[in-house]
């Protein structure tokens, strides 16, 4: 790229990110943690989304020694009903790094920040350029179709050749005074008009120096490969409930919803729902149980499958259960991390009289 583009491109996004941007909570500070906390959040998360739960979890754990001390479960509690719960061990787990590697001061080179669990290229950048001011770039998905319709990069922009070009050109791109603004001028420009089906050109800085536009084909670019159909899967779950409490079984940490409560069944193995529930609930719980008549539907969608199924009243037979399953009153459950459709589950379940009709809806 020509140095003069690259001048035009800078001063004419700068200006309309200072007149144009919105007002978001993480911008109105430099404290890397919280940065870094936003980061987090944003991560595969609508900005709308995501920011009740950035505020929520910053009022729980304010500072990175905070959050480093607490416990995992507590974590995951505060990150409910965000999804991708792989961020929160993560975070916490950077916490820890940061705590003991650091000294508690978040490492203000990308380089350093790279050594940080669940910390990317991406990420690195974003916290290095915007809290410290360090000339590098920050490429997320916004930043990404930017570029690519800026200078008409007929490639697949998902990996390989064009992936590579795509960040080569950003690195070009990040000017040496402001890169943090520069940064989130470009992803904000993404996100708000060089938007992905029916962009804005009207309204953008870089009309007049945008290739793709020029050429009539911005709305065909980027091009990238096609995602992978959602797969569909059954699943099923059981609902015990005894002297008000009711059964519960901890989810395997690094496994899909790892770490957090549940109602013990999951993804079934044969068309048998009940004998294949039956399997999982002796598996998870060390007991046995009957199974009556489906109480509640589950339809779950998570980003690379779907769950579908019920949700199945229980009598649970007394006997002792294995670790990791656990009979939990209402005020236990509420200080737990749940599955939160399975917090919502057990509230509208414990309004109904689901077990007395177990014997008539048995099969």
């Amino acid at each position: 790229m020509a140095p003069s583009s690259a001048v035009a491109i800078e001063e004419a996004l700068l200006a309309w990110f200072d007149a144009h941007r919105r007002d978001l909570p993480w911008r109105r500070t430099k404290d890397p943690y919280r940065i870094l906390v936003a980061e987090f959040v944003l991560q595969r998360t609508r900005v709308a989304s995501g920011t009740p739960y950035y505020e929520r979890f910053l009022r729980r754990f304010p500072d990175v020694a905070s959050l480093a001390r607490a416990p995992l479960a507590d974590v995951l509690r505060e990150w409910e009903g965000l999804g991708f719960y792989r961020r929160a061990r993560n975070l916490h787990a950077a916490a820890k790094a940061i705590v003991e590697r650091h000294a508690g001061q978040i490492p203000s080179r990308a380089a350093d920040l790279r050594e940080l669990p669940g910390v990317g290229p991406y990420t690195a950048g974003a916290v290095a350029s915007i809290a410290f001011g360090e000339r590098v770039p920050a490429v997320d998905g916004n930043a990404v179709r930017v570029i690519a319709r800026l200078h008409r990069i007929e490639q697949d922009v998902s990996h390989g050749p064009g992936r590579a070009r795509v960040h080569a050109l950003a690195k070009d791109l990040v000017p040496v005074s402001r890169p943090g603004a520069f940064n989130q001028a470009l992803m904000e420009l993404g996100a708000t008009v060089c938007v992905p089906r029916a962009p804005a050109c009207d309204r953008c800085p870089l009309a007049d120096l945008c290739l793709a536009r020029a050429a009539g084909i911005q709305a065909s670019l980027p091009w990238a490969a096609a995602p992978r159909p959602v797969r569909e899967v059954p699943v099923a779950f059981a609902y015990a409930e005894s002297k008000g409490r009711v059964l519960l079984v901890h989810r395997p940490e690094g496994g899909l919803l790892g770490g957090l409560w549940s109602l013990p069944g999951g993804e079934l193995d044969s068309d048998d729902v009940r004998a294949s529930l039956r399997g999982l609930v002796h598996a998870q719980t060390g007991g046995r149980a009957r199974i009556g008549g489906p109480v509640l539907s589950v339809d779950h969608t998570f980003s690379h499958r779907i769950w579908r199924g019920a949700i199945y009243a229980c009598r649970f037979l007394p006997g002792r259960l294995a670790r990791g399953a656990r009979w939990m009153t209402p005020e236990d459950a509420r200080s737990e991390p749940l599955v939160p459709f399975v917090r919502k589950a057990i509230a509208a379940l414990a309004a109904r009289t689901t077990l007395e009709s177990f014997d008539r809806r048995r099969r």
